[in-house]
């Protein structure tokens, strides 16, 4: 099985696009050879896989929370209903056994967190959860260094996924290297499984999966959004959990289509690896036995 997050559905798609894509993603898990679970909470309930109801009661209600893993217990207790960050999908997958995780982009350390102590909850996550996360990197707005120090720090390994140029999300190249190549699905694999057998820690593993250079962003048209999205954070005093999607409408908004189209592509993408990903671990598991 492969884990899904939500929070891209209920806050990082436009309201139409957002249940067709929804579908999409599950199809291309289904694609690479394994069963999505869509992971949200409606009314008070964890669900681990959504039916098409209720894929559209995400996709489609007003009032869907963003819950990283500290607002869980509180929305369960509330009855209330969320979309699942990074971390709080990464939780509960391996709350029920999940060891593979397709997302579009991982959460980070922010720029200026020397002083604003904004990290990411997903880096926390990942530090304590032996689950694979297939992403593109991060957004090219975080502090790409510190992420990649502070995944060091917390032994996270990262891999690229046939490249040693760890990816910026819109861009192929985020200007850093990853610290390890891995060239197919059984690789990636077959380092989950050894991590497994080795019991030396319990954190994740980052699968990085760049677009292809012909299909990331324009490179100056990304530099200059940045910049403007920055700097329009920055004016509207936004922090903290509501910066991501913030910048992602405003991407939306300026550049004409070309941040949904690749958003769209590099979560199929993942999605689609992570299906292969997954096999490929049940395969070595099951030869273990």
């Amino acid at each position: 099985m492969v884990a899904l997050e939500s929070t891209i559905l209920a806050h990082g798609l436009p309201r139409g696009d957002n249940l067709r894509v929804g579908r999409e993603i599950e199809a291309a898990v289904r694609a690479g050879g394994a069963v999505p679970a869509t992971i949200a909470v409606l009314d008070g309930q964890v669900h681990v896989g959504l039916d098409d109801a209720a894929l559209e009661q995400l996709c489609t209600s007003d009032d869907v929370l963003k819950l990283s893993v500290r607002d869980l217990g509180v929305a369960v207790g509330l009855g209330l209903t969320g979309a699942t960050t990074v971390a709080s999908t990464s939780a509960l997958a391996h709350r029920v056994g999940i060891r593979v995780f397709a997302t579009g982009g991982l959460g980070g350390v922010h720029r200026g967190a020397s002083q604003t102590f904004d990290v990411s909850a997903d880096l926390g996550v990942l530090a304590s959860t032996p689950v694979l996360v297939v992403c593109a990197g991060v957004k090219s707005i975080l502090d790409v260094s510190g992420t990649l120090e502070y995944l060091e720090t917390l032994s996270v390994p990262v891999l690229g996924y046939r490249t040693l140029a760890f990816p910026g999300f819109y861009l192929s190249d985020s200007g850093y290297a990853a610290p390890w190549q891995v060239d197919s699905a059984a690789a990636a694999a077959a380092v989950l499984h050894a991590r497994d057998r080795l019991a030396t820690d319990s954190a994740g593993v980052v699968l990085a999966n760049p677009l292809p250079a012909d299909r990331q962003v324009d490179p100056e048209l990304h530099d200059r959004l940045v910049a403007q999205g920055l700097a329009m954070l920055e004016r509207e005093g936004v922090h903290g959990k509501d910066v991501t999607p913030r910048l992602l409408e405003y991407f939306h908004t300026h550049s004409g289509g070309e941040s949904l189209r690749a958003n769209v592509e590099l979560v199929l993408s993942n999605a689609r690896l992570a299906g292969e990903v997954a096999a490929e671990f049940v395969a070595l598991q099951s030869a273990s036995q």
